[in-house]
């Protein structure tokens, strides 16, 4: 006999554990259960994150499930406790800067403009307003920046473990298990068939595995443009005096803050061959890295790099944007929450209350993530984002 839920989440990092929640907050009478296979989390995209959050983006969904989730997060300590203990996530409210050559201007501007008329509190800043503002930054080859100041980056790992524990105590059941098979028939998935030999049956199921969700849409012959994208994080000091910063990137995708008494971050290399390649490449940071930081803030030049470690991006194919909603026509209770592409973590709290909405209430009551929808892939239709990725 299988043990029968109302929902089950296939996959308990934080996109599982956010939708759990709010299953749970929407139907609290709704019996929810979380099959994650390793409740260590230790490949888990989650915990190998930067934990940043920002609104500059360019489409109206990202921006404002940005700033949905920022909101959630800073009050997440208070409204994720359990009993008397809290749920710190040590939110930094450090900003984010995005910064152009002259001809990618017009594109900022563009996306500046957008974002003003979101509320965003953001400012544009020529290259005397960095230099002024920055003072180690070299900005000669720059056109300007975007500097937003109610943005940051938090804890990953108290994020997940404060979701997880609030979501067990309002009832949720986390099952150690690997999902193995998916039995459907008509337009429905029956049931999850676990590697120790348990079976889930359920009314709805979600599918919440982030860089291995791919592999569960195949058991039910699902197309998802979603591949795994090895990534990496470094830790490094400066060497020489250097200002605090902000979450700072640019177009060729190095982005790195300040933290501690040193700095986080990287330059993701889009053309890496996809796969679940944790390999942890030590001389990136040397012969990629370091170049890029250095002459964008001189003072870097004498940087040590003291850990590097690898992640997953669950990257988008067909647009780079993530994918939320069922596959309606064929499979109505089978629900993906996937392709977030490195944006994972500051969407998690907006994606998982949509996923929860199309499940509770049939359709989104809060935010209008329609084009989001799997449909844009059955249609082969990509929703870009034209912000810096």
């Amino acid at each position: 006999m299988a043990v029968r839920y109302d929902i089950a989440i296939l996959g308990g990092a934080v996109m599982g554990s956010s939708a759990a929640y709010f299953l749970k907050t929407l139907a609290p009478s709704a019996s929810v259960c979380v099959v994650e296979p390793d409740p260590t989390y230790e490949f888990c995209s989650t915990l190998r994150a930067s934990g940043g959050v920002r609104v500059l983006f360019s489409c109206p969904e990202n921006i404002e499930m940005s700033k949905f989730g920022r909101s959630f997060i800073q009050q997440f300590p208070q409204k994720m406790a359990v009993g008397d203990r809290a749920a710190p996530v040590d939110w930094v409210e450090g900003g984010y800067l995005f910064i152009v050559p002259p001809h990618g201007m017009a594109l900022l501007e563009s996306n500046f403009e957008r974002q003003q008329q979101h509320n965003c509190e953001v400012e544009l800043l020529s290259p005397a307003q960095l230099r002024d503002r920055f003072p180690s930054m070299f900005v000669d080859d720059l056109g300007g920046g975007v500097h937003s100041l109610r943005d940051g980056w938090c804890d990953p790992h108290g994020l997940l473990q404060g979701l997880r524990r609030k979501a067990i105590s309002l009832g949720v059941d986390y099952i150690a298990d690997r999902v193995m098979g998916l039995s459907y028939s008509g337009r429905a998935v029956r049931e999850a068939q676990l590697e120790s030999g348990r079976r889930i049956s359920a009314d709805a199921f979600v599918n919440a595995a982030g860089a291995w969700a791919t592999q569960l849409c195949a058991m039910v012959d699902m197309p998802l443009p979603v591949s795994p994208l090895r990534r990496f994080e470094h830790y490094f000091t400066a060497g020489n005096p250097i200002e605090r910063l902000p979450y700072v990137k640019d177009m060729d995708r190095l982005a790195f803050r300040s933290e501690g008494v040193g700095f986080s971050g990287g330059l993701v290399n889009s053309d890496e061959p996809r796969g679940f390649n944790f390999d942890v490449d030590h001389d990136y940071f040397g012969r990629v890295v370091w170049p890029a930081a250095a002459h964008r803030f001189p003072p870097l030049e004498a940087a040590r790099c003291h850990r590097t470690w690898s992640g997953l991006y669950e990257q988008c194919e067909l647009d780079g944007n993530p994918i939320i909603g069922n596959w309606k026509g064929q499979l109505e209770n089978f629900y993906v929450l996937s392709g977030f592409s490195g944006h994972g973590m500051m969407h998690a709290p907006a994606a998982g209350r949509a996923i929860a909405e199309l499940i509770v209430h049939g359709a989104l009551t809060t935010l209008d993530l329609t084009r989001l929808g799997y449909d844009r892939v059955v249609r082969g239709e990509p929703y870009c984002e034209a912000g810096i990725v």
